[in-house]
């Protein structure tokens, strides 16, 4: 990823979402959904959803590519739904660098559901990453449920899980970590019967725990400063609440285990959690 920031050259249309996203089309040729510094929110949104999702994709989860990109004066006074409405009142998208989530397909050729009846669940073909990402939402504080959406190519293969929408990571606006058990969880327990132990979680969980300071840092890169209100020396708590985090992962973990959710019936390991002693920190990954 480099620091210079894609073009937006086209509002295709609204986005559902709390944010008042819009898919637009960006000087690549690419699909973009882009959330706006003014969103309804917080404009901590949108650092949460870069840096949150580089990290995941780091760790090797399904995440869709994430990027800067510049919304120019012209092309919103040009568009009339490039709007944000709140409290009554409709005021302009803000133009400058927004944050940018590569739509997972292509929209004119491919569909992508955000829902899928309990019965078709059993049809995703990645279905174990719901465990692996429990890891991910619970070291990223991710306050709001798992959000997923699911891609099928054809009729004749399954669905593909894709996790989106990391702007609650970090308590939102908040950069806060209550960690209460049912945060950052998928909606429904059967995506995590093939959970059986804490191999389950594997790779992810390693690479979460053996994480480098450095790598958190470099995906923080090229991060527009108006996008965490310019608090340089919050967002190096927060990069430091991060790594100091990933000793916690396995009781955020085994809290949920324990709730009243049950989620894990096929759990075949003893309850207590023998923390691994402090290894040398690894690489979680780089973008290339």
């Amino acid at each position: 990823m480099t620091g210079t920031p894609l073009q937006a050259v086209q509002h295709i249309r609204r986005m559902r979402g709390g944010a008042q996203s819009h898919l637009m089309r960006g000087s690549d040729g690419g699909y973009w959904v882009v959330k706006f510094q003014n969103n309804p929110q917080h404009v901590r949104v949108l650092a949460n959803e870069f840096l949150a999702s580089r990290i995941g994709a780091c760790l090797g989860l399904p995440m869709p590519q994430v990027a800067v990109i510049e919304v120019d004066e012209w092309l919103i006074a040009n568009t009339p739904e490039l709007r944000i409405e709140s409290s009554g009142l409709s005021i302009l998208c803000r133009h400058g660098v927004q944050f940018a989530c590569q739509y997972v397909v292509n929209p004119e050729t491919e569909m992508i559901f955000d829902y899928l009846p309990e019965g078709w669940l059993k049809k995703i073909i990645n279905i174990e990453q719901f465990g692996a990402c429990l890891v991910f939402d619970k070291w990223m504080a991710n306050s709001d449920g798992r959000q997923a959406v699911f891609s099928r190519a054809s009729k004749h293969v399954g669905f593909k899980a894709h996790f989106i929408d990391q702007g609650y990571c970090f308590n939102a606006g908040e950069w806060s970590f209550p960690d209460l058990a049912l945060h950052g969880v998928y909606y429904r327990n059967l995506v995590y019967r093939h959970v059986t132990g804490w191999d389950s979680f594997e790779p992810v969980l390693s690479r979460a725990e053996q994480a480098d300071q450095g790598d958190l840092w470099e995906c923080a890169s090229f991060m527009p400063s108006q996008w965490y209100q310019g608090d340089h020396d919050g967002l190096c708590r927060l990069v430091d609440a991060l790594h100091k985090r990933r000793s916690l992962i396995r009781d955020l973990i085994t809290a949920f285990r324990e709730s009243s959710r049950q989620p894990f019936p096929n759990w075949k390991e003893p309850v207590s959690v023998s923390v691994p002693s402090e290894s040398p920190p690894q690489q979680i990954g780089r973008y290339v």
